[in-house]
C-alpha cells in the first residue's frame, strides 16, 4: 500500500516514464514480508532498454522489472534505495522520507 504522497506526484511521475525518462517516486510503504522497510523508490522508464541499462549501473537485473500497467519499474528499497537516491542527486526523498544510510535491506 502506498501512502504519503500528492496525486500530482504521482501523476508527474506517470508522464515522465511515459515520455521515457528514467523517473522517480519516493513513498512510504509496508511490504507485507519486511517489518523493517517502510519506504520504496520505484524507478521506472516506458523504454525497458534504457531501464535495463539503467539498472544494470547498480546492479538490478531485467527480470527485477515489475511490467505494471504502461510504467515498467524497478522497486528499490534498503540499501539500493539509498544508494540511488543519493547518486542521482535525489537528497530531497532521503530528507523527506527520513531514508538513513545503514538501511541493510534488500
Amino acid at each position: 500500500m502506498a501512502f504519503g504522497i500528492k496525486r500530482h506526484e504521482l501523476m508527474h511521475w506517470k508522464r515522465a516514464v511515459a515520455r521515457g525518462e528514467i523517473a522517480f517516486l519516493t513513498h512510504y510503504w509496508i511490504h507485507p514480508d519486511k517489518d523493517d522497510v517502510r519506504t520504496i523508490t520505484k524507478a521506472g522508464c516506458r523504454d525497458v532498454d534504457k531501464l535495463v541499462k539503467w539498472g544494470a549501473t547498480y546492479g538490478l537485473k531485467k527480470e527485477w522489472i515489475h511490467f505494471r500497467e504502461a510504467y515498467p519499474h524497478f522497486d528499490l528499497f534498503g540499501h539500493i534505495q539509498w544508494t540511488v537516491l543519493k547518486r542521482e542527486g535525489l537528497d530531497s526523498h532521503l530528507v523527506r522520507f527520513q531514508i538513513k544510510k545503514e538501511i541493510d535491506t534488500l
